[in-house]
């Protein structure tokens, strides 16, 4: 399996940046699909995830209301629409491919990209 994330880059707050996540490799409609983070000094942390099947979403209340995660199985892709940015969201971002629930820790997932940079200004 290969993961392919971009998209990031460096925007001002209040800004939006909108990541992709390109996946090859497994049928993508039957894995749930999940975006973490990473700032400098902190652990992996779970942002978002959507199910496969009925397309369920997950956030972290840290981005509730703020981001959206979508998914095009046509085209084996998973989006992070990323609004109203803040100077913490600075980060590192992944995209994963799930192997088992729950959908928020990191250690049921089993494929990782490899990280696209978020950078907010303030």
């Amino acid at each position: 399996v290969q993961l392919q994330a971009s998209g990031g880059g460096l925007v001002q707050a209040g800004g939006s940046l909108r990541l992709s996540c390109a996946a090859s490799g497994r049928t993508f409609s039957r894995y749930a699909m999940g975006w973490f983070r990473q700032a400098p000094g902190k652990e992996r942390e779970f942002e978002a995830a959507v199910t496969y099947g009925d397309g369920s979403t997950y956030y972290a209340d840290s981005v509730k209301g703020r981001f959206t995660i979508s998914r095009d199985n046509a085209k084996n892709t998973v989006y992070l629409q990323m609004n109203s940015l803040k100077p913490e969201d600075t980060a590192v971002y992944y995209c994963a491919q799930s192997r088992t629930p729950p959908v928020r820790r990191p250690d049921s997932y089993g494929y990782w990209g490899q990280g696209t940079l978020v950078t907010v200004s303030s």
